[in-house]
């Protein structure tokens, strides 16, 4: 468990001294490379990321040895925590404890094993609800967290059985790096975590680059499916863990990179490999592409040309892979998903169908019954476009036309959350929309939308949500936790899950929450990956 404190304050006396006056600056040098010595895979971390620092070290250290002798007899300082350094709020875990005791001892509290669930993609199934049962949590308290400093945690956790499959992201220009791992989803212990992985292929090392993609795990448990990479990146892959290990099974190595998260059905794992764009959002090289992988041995059965597949795809039970397309391609597209062979024998193309889409459709796709949903706009993650516009559109599964739309004012870039007779959309310009799908399915247009609650005065939405029985847990692009009545849309609690000491500057509020066994378990951009759990009744 790893909870920032901020560094107490020093009041150091004014010398009329020039060697005085650095003498700060000096020793937090001087403690912050002793610090790193003592942890060696961020040494080899940073002597890989700058190999020019050793040198530099050397023969600076050299001018300043006769320097650091007197200045350690006269001031011996306490070492600073380094960057990434793991440090302890007493009062912090004091706090988490006694939380700990009181949901154990609530009526809502349903035991501490997790149940157990099967294999799901990105909102734990094709519905996209985030939820896989137990009471819905209210009065929310955090009970752990894992936080890593200047870490984000953009992608959404798997939850499977007992454990928290994540990622991380850590910005380091003009770079980024990641980290996947495992935690104990009843106290957030960490069973395994990787930033560093050996290729199976080649015996290479390989460092991991930062995690937008969310993790996706195999029915059997066995194996945890992740794409890498942000939107600038190149060269990244697609990976495939031991779950019980975090050992590199196998990656599938491409030009692009993979920020949608993979969809699994059986042996089988889909994901889209978006494109580099320029500032005109046009593809620079490659368009992009969708993968077909055999999950036992990571042979790519099929590649198929799609314009920037940003989106998260969605499997049905009858293997059709379905996937959005986003800039420079603005459709929805359906995909069969056997191997190239078989498509060949039966005389077959792998697209079985195309619909165009009003704007760039980056979500993930949601089945619902006999229909495809996705929802598309103008905007994006980072830029609101000056005139907003966007849409959630239905297509019929197996032909491709296009059901019902019903208009938004911004784009749906989250994934939309289905049950109930009902979709909850997650909108950009700040709102959470509920959809009554008879009526847009009978063509009632705005007409189906049932509520509409905006979470915050000025921040947009960029996740999805998690959708249960009677609630719906939603996350603005200003760090807070709403928890919604599901029948008015009603905010009945809000939650701050940033760093109170480091609010989230970048606005990058991107982690879908899953809600599971009367928990919630979400990402945030500066205060880590945590578990939060309600101590009302259900």
């Amino acid at each position: 468990m790893l909870v920032d404190i901020a560094s107490p304050l020093a009041v150091v006396p004014i010398v009329v001294n020039v060697g005085a006056a650095v003498l700060p600056a000096i020793l937090g040098g001087i403690v912050s490379a002793a610090s790193i010595l003592f942890r060696p895979r961020e040494l080899v971390r940073i002597i890989r990321r700058r190999p020019w620092l050793p040198v530099l070290i050397a023969a600076v250290g050299a001018g300043l040895w006769w320097v650091v002798g007197w200045i350690v007899a006269i001031w011996p300082a306490a070492p600073a925590p380094p960057r990434g350094a793991e440090t302890i709020d007493w009062a912090q875990l004091a706090t988490e404890a006694i939380h700990r005791e009181q949901i154990a001892s609530s009526p809502s509290h349903s035991g501490t094993t997790q149940p157990t669930a099967r294999a799901v993609t990105l909102g734990r199934s094709a519905t996209r609800r985030g939820y896989a049962g137990g009471p819905s949590p209210r009065r929310l308290v955090p009970l752990w967290r894992l936080k890593a400093e200047d870490t984000m945690y953009l992608s959404s956790p798997a939850v499977v059985g007992k454990w928290v499959y994540g990622a991380s992201c850590y910005l380091d220009p003009p770079g980024n790096y990641g980290e996947m791992f495992c935690l104990d989803a009843e106290t957030g212990r960490q069973r395994w975590g990787k930033d560093v992985v050996t290729d199976p292929k080649t015996g290479k090392e390989i460092e991991l680059k930062g995690f937008f993609s969310s993790p996706a795990v195999t029915a059997d448990g066995k194996y945890v499916v992740i794409g890498q990479g942000l939107h600038y990146d190149r060269n990244c892959s697609l990976l495939c863990f031991e779950a019980a290990t975090g050992k590199l099974h196998w990656r599938v190595e491409t030009p692009l990179h993979i920020e949608s998260s993979p969809a699994i059905l059986g042996d089988l794992a889909v994901v889209g490999a978006g494109a580099v764009e320029n500032e005109q959002m046009q593809a620079v090289g490659d368009p992009g592409f969708v993968l077909g992988v055999r999950i036992s041995d990571g042979k790519v059965l099929w590649r198929q040309a799609v314009n920037d597949p940003e989106s998260s795809p969605a499997l049905s039970d009858d293997g059709i892979c379905y996937i959005g397309s986003g800039f420079g391609g603005s459709e929805l597209v359906a995909l069969r998903t056997t191997d190239d062979s078989q498509l060949r024998h039966k005389k077959l193309d792998r697209v079985l169908w195309r619909a165009k889409t009003p704007h760039p459709a980056t979500g993930a796709v949601t089945l619902w019954g006999q229909w495809v949903l996705i929802g598309c706009g103008n905007g994006n993650y980072v830029h609101a476009d000056p005139n907003p516009d966007g849409a959630v559109l239905a297509f019929d599964r197996r032909t491709g036309k296009r059901a019902w739309e019903v208009k938004l004012p911004d784009a749906a870039l989250g994934p939309i959350a289905a049950g109930a007779k009902r979709a909850i959309v997650p909108v950009r310009n700040g709102e959470i929309v509920a959809l009554d799908l008879a009526r847009a399915g009978q063509g009632h247009g705005t007409d189906a939308i049932l509520w509409r609650s905006r979470l915050s005065a000025k921040a947009v939405v960029l996740a999805g949500v998690a959708y249960t029985q009677s609630h719906v847990y939603a996350i603005s692009k200003d760090g807070y936790l709403s928890v919604l009545r599901a029948s008015d849309g009603k905010v009945v609690e809000r939650h701050y899950i940033n760093d109170q000491n480091r609010p989230g500057e970048m606005g990058l509020s991107l982690s879908s929450p899953t809600v599971i066994g009367g928990r919630v378990y979400v990402g945030s951009e500066t205060g880590g990956l945590m578990c939060l759990a309600g101590r009302d009744k259900p």
